[in-house]
């Protein structure tokens, strides 16, 4: 019996075992083959000696233990996806329930949902997958709309011989970047120098830097298109900086190909300092005429959260000569501050340097902030302004009107 034992054990491992370990079937078949061998051991000790009594104690035991770990591997193999079941259960629900659940969920989205700890959070999350599903449907609507749109126009084209009339609209395109291009070129050898102070990283936040950079690409692009462009520098630049960041997010591998002066030294290092003049709207000296031999700085900052004073200190401290542009004397200002944006100053500089006329300058500044320009006498212009003003500070329309009639009257006996 020993001898039969031993020889199916020896069959079991030199075959069945290794068949059952490459097919991932060993937890498995494990505990079949040792009730396979237990039963045939069962079955020679019946032959051989029918009055011998049987283990059962350790018949029950092997089986036992072969049940337990059959069913602890399949309930570790099968408890993840019984929940990953559950979960697209409810989500079926809910889908009937009508609330708004997306038609393919991920297992990692599964998973997630799962983690959220109430049930609010998981609408939520649902809802979110949902939105994005149908922002993701519509835009593949659209793009194939606008695919079949192409294609009608361009069989339209075909049929009308409208496409060389689109083949020299891209021509000439293609010659205006040339020469906008060969007087950005020209400028940088013969243009009036532009400086953009590029030293306020420190004073603004990630959010305001961009919105700088932003302004300086428009700014860059006006003054590329323009008849007589600036040779403009960006001076106190750093390399790895948050500008330098955000600069190459906007023009990427353009970048290097800007025609424009870049340079991390200051303006005082490269240019004479009387020559240098800052643009800032705290400088007490006002800009009566533009100077064609002067070299104008402007901060590149924001200023709408930047407190006042600090490009003044800044040309304060290097020693350098200010003016503000002379808005109070050719606009009625109405309210807000007297900053503007960089691409504001770039079209109002390069107005002044083609035409020297206020009036088309300052048009570039915001309708919003000025009444109108001054085309009368300035204390006759602040009286409206003052009578304006009362009326929007909500006063009684009688006691503006008696006012009013008594300044009039005033005016006549004096006449």
């Amino acid at each position: 019996m020993q001898s039969a034992n031993m020889l199916l054990k020896k069959i079991i491992r030199s075959s069945f075992l290794p068949f059952a370990a490459q097919h991932g079937m060993k937890k498995h078949l494990f505990p079949l083959s040792r009730t396979l061998s237990l039963s045939l051991c069962l079955k020679q000790d019946n032959s051989c000696s029918p009055s011998e009594k049987l283990d059962l104690d350790a018949w029950k035991k092997v089986m036992k233990s072969g049940l337990q770990e059959e069913v602890n591997g399949t309930v570790s193999e099968c408890k993840e996806p019984a929940t990953l079941s559950a979960a697209r259960e409810t989500l079926e629900m809910w889908r009937l329930a009508g609330k708004s659940v997306p038609e393919n969920i991920t297992e990692e989205q599964l998973k997630t949902f799962m983690e959220c700890t109430s049930k609010s959070a998981k609408k939520k999350y649902l809802k979110y997958l949902h939105l994005k599903e149908l922002h993701k449907k519509n835009d593949k609507r659209r793009m194939e709309e606008k695919r079949e749109r192409k294609l009608e126009a361009q069989e339209q084209a075909s049929e009308t011989g409208v496409t060389k009339k689109n083949s020299f609209i891209c021509l000439w395109a293609n010659c205006m970047d040339k020469v906008c291009n060969w007087r950005a070129a020209q400028s940088m050898v013969f243009g009036q120098p532009l400086v953009f102070d590029m030293s306020f990283e420190k004073d603004m936040s990630v959010r305001e830097v961009a919105n700088t950079v932003r302004q300086i690409v428009l700014s860059e692009s006006t003054n590329r298109r323009s008849i007589d462009p600036f040779h403009i520098h960006f001076c106190n630049f750093k390399d790895n900086s948050l500008y330098h960041k955000e600069f190459i997010k906007h023009y990427r591998e353009a970048w290097g190909k800007l025609l424009i002066t870049v340079t991390d030294q200051c303006y005082t290092e490269v240019f004479p300092k009387e020559k240098l003049i800052y643009l800032t709207a705290d400088s007490p000296k006002v800009m009566k005429t533009f100077d064609h031999n002067k070299i104008y700085i402007v901060g590149s900052m924001v200023d709408r959260n930047i407190k006042t004073g600090v490009s003044l200190a800044r040309a304060k401290r290097l020693g350098l000569e200010t003016a503000a542009l002379p808005l109070e004397k050719y606009l009625l200002w109405n309210t807000g501050a007297k900053n503007l944006t960089l691409d504001q100053m770039m079209h109002i500089l390069l107005t002044l340097k083609d035409t020297g006329d206020w009036q088309k300058a300052l048009e570039f500044v915001p309708k919003r902030k000025y009444c109108g320009f001054v085309n009368k006498p300035v204390h006759e212009l602040k009286k409206t302004l003052s009578l304006i003003n009362t009326l929007k500070l909500g006063k009684r329309q009688e006691e503006v009107r008696k006012q009013f009639a008594e300044n009039y009257s005033k005016k006549q006996m004096q006449k």
